[in-house]
């Protein structure tokens, strides 16, 4: 997660809990005048998309008082959907055992994509096997994450 990402999330876990949902993360995409700010939301029930269109309002909101990107920007409010996204250590530890996809911003073993079954979390170290071979990944080298779905 990058800087101005966490500073986000700060600003706005406050705003989303309060409507009654959970932020589960943040992703902004840089694209110039179509940069995107994601915003994923969850609830024990479930998401709608009249849940999505309430946390959007609120949030929006917000950003209009605080500014706290200076470009223009669109703005997305989601569910995780079955292709979850992790982005802390506690979204890795519940999906444990399942398959991952896994995308390094600095390249280990000559690679930076890596999908494969979640074995286990060795202190900030995700234990990823893939084709056979363990994988130990830093945590804070992942770029991106997120849930295969198995169907």
């Amino acid at each position: 997660m990058t800087k101005q990402e966490q500073q986000l999330t700060e600003l706005l876990t406050p705003t989303v809990e309060a409507a009654g949902f959970e932020l589960v993360g943040i992703e902004f995409v840089r694209a110039g005048r179509h940069s995107i700010l994601r915003v994923y939301i969850d609830h024990q029930d479930g998401i709608t998309v009249d849940h999505c269109a309430t946390v959007s309002r609120e949030v929006s909101a917000l950003l209009d008082v605080e500014d706290p990107i200076p470009n223009e920007y669109y703005l997305e409010v989601s569910s995780p959907g079955l292709d979850r996204p992790l982005f802390t250590p506690a979204h890795f530890a519940k999906v444990v055992g399942q398959i991952i996809e896994v995308k390094l911003a600095i390249p280990q073993d000559g690679r930076r994509k890596f999908k494969g079954l979640l074995t286990q979390i060795e202190d900030d170290m995700l234990v990823v096997e893939v084709d056979g071979k363990l994988y130990r990944l830093l945590m804070d080298n992942v770029d991106k994450a997120n849930v295969v779905p198995v169907f």
